[in-house]
């Protein structure tokens, strides 16, 4: 355990632990704050931190106007979607890679692995004339599809370094009593990894949630935009942008990922950390 000797030591790590907080949180203060100005206080020379005139005719508007809505809709079913198949994939690929051994699994896992060495939009290059061909241009389900593939990889490897340290002993007792491998993976295994797929769906939500570049070249319908284009297209102008209602737009959008990691951040903690240290 870290112990400070002194004074000075201790006002040094206080006021270090100060700069990074206010580094960390003064973005996210300015955001709110600038979300109840008017729209008279953003435009000035001398931005002041404080509003001289709160108002939450921002918030009132982003509701009234109906878009913001929609787009919240789009993106649940999206990334939801998207995170929960890439669960069931990953799972399924993972508990493979670690607990059966065949020909060529190395150099599979290696291959999968792979797609994360190249930029985003080099696969959004590969990925558009695929959906093209397929009819799946600006459309719900094309949409699933890439955050699938983007987030299967690392959803793969973080299932696998938690299913490699759950002991065999236990598989092959199940499997002498009689039980299918079907049966183990879904009664034995899952119940124990249970923080690990919490991880992986959190984190494939999350990125999907937050994706601006798939969203915005793969979805051309108002009607079907999600978070990110949507509040790009309707807050942000050549001519004028409304950033007071971009601020108030992006603060209610970050909420669904804001409460779902507060109820479920030990999980994910649990499923970071479980492959770390060998059983």
């Amino acid at each position: 355990m870290l112990r400070l000797q002194g004074w000075r030591a201790r006002v040094t790590m206080s006021a270090g632990f100060t700069v990074i907080a206010a580094f960390l949180f003064l973005p996210i203060i300015w955001m709110m704050l600038t979300s109840i100005k008017p729209q008279g206080e953003v435009f000035v020379r001398i931005p002041s931190l404080w509003p001289k005139a709160a108002t939450l005719e921002n918030y009132r508007e982003l509701f009234s106007r109906g878009d913001m809505v929609e787009h919240l809709r789009n993106s649940l079913i999206t990334a939801g979607g998207g995170a929960l198949l890439t669960v069931v994939l990953a799972t399924y690929a993972a508990y493979s890679f670690a607990k059966f051994r065949y020909r060529g699994r190395k150099p599979l896992m290696m291959l999968m692995l792979s797609a994360q060495m190249f930029p985003f939009a080099m696969l959004l290059i590969s990925l558009y004339p695929m959906l093209q061909a397929l009819g799946l241009l600006n459309t719900r389900f094309g949409l699933i599809l890439a955050y699938i593939i983007l987030a299967l990889p690392s959803g793969t490897y973080m299932l696998y370094s938690f299913f490699v340290n759950i002991p065999t002993e236990i598989i092959e007792a199940a499997r002498v009593d009689g039980a299918g491998e079907l049966y183990i993976l879904h009664r034995i295994v899952l119940p124990l990894a249970m923080p690990a797929l919490v991880t992986v769906g959190l984190y494939s939500f999350m990125w999907a949630w937050n994706d601006l570049l798939f969203s915005l070249t793969l979805i051309t319908s108002p009607e079907l935009r999600t978070v990110g284009p949507g509040l790009l297209l309707s807050y942000m102008g050549e001519g004028s942008s409304d950033w007071s209602g971009a601020m108030a737009a992006s603060i209610v959008s970050s909420l669904p990922v804001v409460i779902g990691f507060a109820f479920l951040q030990r999980f994910f903690i649990q499923g970071l950390t479980a492959g770390a240290v060998k059983s």
